[in-house]
C-alpha cells in the first residue's frame, strides 16, 4: 500500500484508501480502475473489491514509520475527498500528515469542494499540498474551489489535458502539471494546449511541470509513452513549487 513511485513528480506513494467513481471525462480510461482489477485477478487482498471505494485502515499511520523524507502522493489509487470517505476517516488521515512533518503529502482531489467544507476541521500544516484536476474548460470551476482552501501549497494537474484551456486561473495557485492520456483509448493533446498553459505559468511566475506527451506525440502521431516522452519545445519542463 506504500511504494516508491514511478510517477515524475512524486516519490512515493500511500493509499490509506483504494477504489473511487467516474465523475467527469477525465476519469473515462482511469489507470487506477485498470491497475485495481488486475489486481483483483491476481487475488491480491487489498482489491478484493476491485474498484469500489474501500478504507485501507492498517496503512493509514504508515508514513509514520518512513523516517528518510519524502515527497508522498496521497491516494493514487483513489481520491481521499470521495463523498463514501467519512469525515472521521478524512480527519484521521491529516492527523497523520501533521504528524510526519519530514515528508510532503501530496493530496490530489477532484473534489475540492468537500476539502473546502471540511477545511476548519483538519489542520493544514505547511508538509500538505492539495491540488485539483482540471481537464478541459468545463472544469475550472474546481479551480476557484481550491483557491479558497487555506493549504500552504495549492496546484493543479491539469491530466489528462482534453481540449484547451483559455484562461486558466492561477491567482493563489503555487504549481502547475500538465500531461497527456497513455494506455488503452488514448486521446490525443494538441501542442498549442500546452503551451498556453505553460505560457501563462512563466508569466504567472507559478513553476510549471510537463509530465509526459502519452500515445500521442507533438505533432499528433500515435506512439509509445515511452517514445514520445516529455520534452516541450525541445526542453525539460520539471519544475517544483517554491518552498513556502
Amino acid at each position: 500500500m506504500a511504494q516508491n513511485s514511478a510517477i515524475e513528480w512524486t516519490e512515493a506513494t500511500w493509499n490509506p484508501t483504494t477504489g473511487c467513481t467516474k465523475v467527469s471525462p477525465g476519469c473515462a480510461n482511469c489507470y487506477a480502475e485498470r491497475m485495481a482489477f488486475r489486481l483483483k485477478a491476481m487475488e491480491q487482498p487489498r482489491y478484493a473489491n476491485g474498484f469500489t471505494l474501500t478504507l485501507q485502515e492498517d496503512v493509514v499511520e504508515l508514513p509514520l514509520k518512513w523516517k528518510k523524507p519524502r515527497i508522498i502522493f496521497v491516494n493514487s489509487m483513489s481520491d481521499l475527498f470521495h463523498k463514501d470517505v467519512p469525515d472521521e476517516f478524512i480527519i484521521r488521515c491529516f492527523k497523520v500528515m501533521n504528524k510526519a512533518s519530514q515528508h510532503k503529502f501530496q493530496v490530489l482531489t477532484k473534489k475540492p469542494e468537500r476539502a473546502a467544507e471540511l477545511s476548519g476541521d483538519v489542520e493544514w500544516s505547511k508538509n500538505i499540498w492539495l491540488g485539483t484536476s482540471v481537464e478541459t474548460s468545463k472544469y475550472v470551476s474546481r479551480v476557484r474551489t481550491l483557491q479558497n482552501v487555506p493549504a500552504k501549497v495549492r496546484f493543479l494537474s491539469v491530466e489528462p489535458l482534453l481540449g484547451p484551456i483559455a484562461r486558466l486561473p492561477l491567482k493563489g495557485i503555487h504549481w502547475v502539471i500538465v500531461g497527456g492520456e497513455s494506455g488503452p483509448n488514448s486521446r490525443p493533446m494538441k501542442i498549442e494546449w500546452v503551451r498556453r498553459i505553460r505560457d501563462r505559468c512563466v508569466a504567472a511566475d507559478v513553476p510549471f511541470f510537463f509530465k509526459q506527451w502519452g500515445a500521442f506525440s507533438s505533432n499528433g502521431i500515435r506512439r509509445s509513452k515511452k517514445a514520445n516522452g516529455r520534452e516541450l519545445d525541445g526542453k525539460l519542463w520539471s519544475e517544483m513549487p517554491h518552498e513556502r
